[in-house]
């Protein structure tokens, strides 16, 4: 980091240097405007037209060097975030890419179908700190249950019942071949479509957290100004990514049937037209939903139905 030591001049923003997260966040940064050329050497590019140096780092270090004030920015996710337990971070945005869940996972052909079965079993894991987490909960919730007794009255469950602590281990890649090379009854990891799990021979028998792509920031950054316009930026992409803009012409009689159907972000915006008893409408509408609202418009009336692809965006 001896060059990032020269750079006080400019904010400091991570980004993941690869997985999952990495391409989306370069297309990100590219709809915001925020242009760069990356060294393929090196792990620091400067901005062209603004005073940021982007800082490539692996995704699960981001929370650290913003939580230290090291970086003043970061884009990783959620369950890197909570795995760190860094304390000096605000996530500040949340991306809506990335989704996916940390589940545990065990042999779908094996007889444990309840995570309370993997207590005093191995368990590997990338994400050990929210594995230990989790299991010490759910120790805690079966101690607490009442056995009976050999007279018929309930006593607590004590810890000796259960067969030693639940060993937690921690392996960087590979997570889903574990159960297969018998390192563990049961793994903690990422699962984004399912299809890798299945390929090892795995199911989901429950979820730890859902997670996905947040922006982070440090609790004081060099320059505040700066991170809300970037900050203002991104929004603007993300939102510009769920939306359509929908234009159309309806009957001034139909206006108030039509707006139910168009309620807009805040509302839609409404201009008369030369020939009397006719509005224009404008109105900005979930891309998912369009399809559909297209179909209500037209059943109320509504003629000239026109789509357009937002490319960029400020809203509140």
């Amino acid at each position: 980091m001896d060059l990032v030591n020269h750079l006080n001049d400019r904010l400091l923003f991570a980004v993941p240097k690869k997985g999952r997260l990495h391409q989306q966040c370069l297309d990100l940064l590219h709809g915001s405007d925020i242009q760069f050329h990356r060294n393929a050497r090196l792990d620091i590019a400067l901005c062209l037209n603004m005073p940021i140096a982007l800082v490539f780092l692996p995704a699960a270090d981001i929370p650290r060097f913003v939580g230290e004030g090291r970086v003043d920015l970061g884009i990783t996710g959620q369950d890197q975030v909570a795995e760190s337990q860094t304390r000096n971070v605000e996530e500040i945005l949340n991306l809506g890419f990335g989704k996916c869940k940390l589940q545990v996972q065990v042999p779908a052909n094996g007889e444990i179908n309840d995570p309370s079965q993997l207590i005093g079993k191995n368990i590997v894991t990338s994400f050990t700190g929210l594995t230990k987490e989790y299991f010490s909960k759910l120790e805690a919730a079966v101690d607490s249950k009442p056995t009976a007794s050999a007279n018929g009255a309930e006593t607590p469950r004590r810890r000796a019942t259960i067969a030693g602590s639940t060993t937690i281990k921690y392996v960087g890649g590979s997570v889903e071949a574990a159960c297969a090379l018998g390192v563990a009854d049961g793994i903690v990891d990422l699962v984004e479509s399912g299809e890798t799990m299945r390929a090892a021979g795995l199911k989901a028998i429950a979820t730890v957290m859902e997670t996905a792509a947040v922006l982070i920031r440090s609790k004081n950054p060099s320059n505040p100004a700066l991170v809300e316009t970037i900050t203002a930026r991104i929004r603007g992409v993300i939102t510009a990514q769920k939306y359509v803009l929908c234009t159309y012409n309806a009957p001034r009689a139909k206006l108030e049937e039509i707006k139910q159907i168009t309620p807009g972000r805040r509302a839609p915006t409404v201009t008369s037209l030369v020939e009397e008893g006719w509005v224009a409408v404008s109105v900005m509408v979930e891309k998912k939903k369009i399809a559909d609202t297209m179909d209500a418009l037209a059943l109320q009336g509504a003629t000239d139905i026109l789509v357009t692809t937002i490319s960029n965006s400020r809203t509140i």
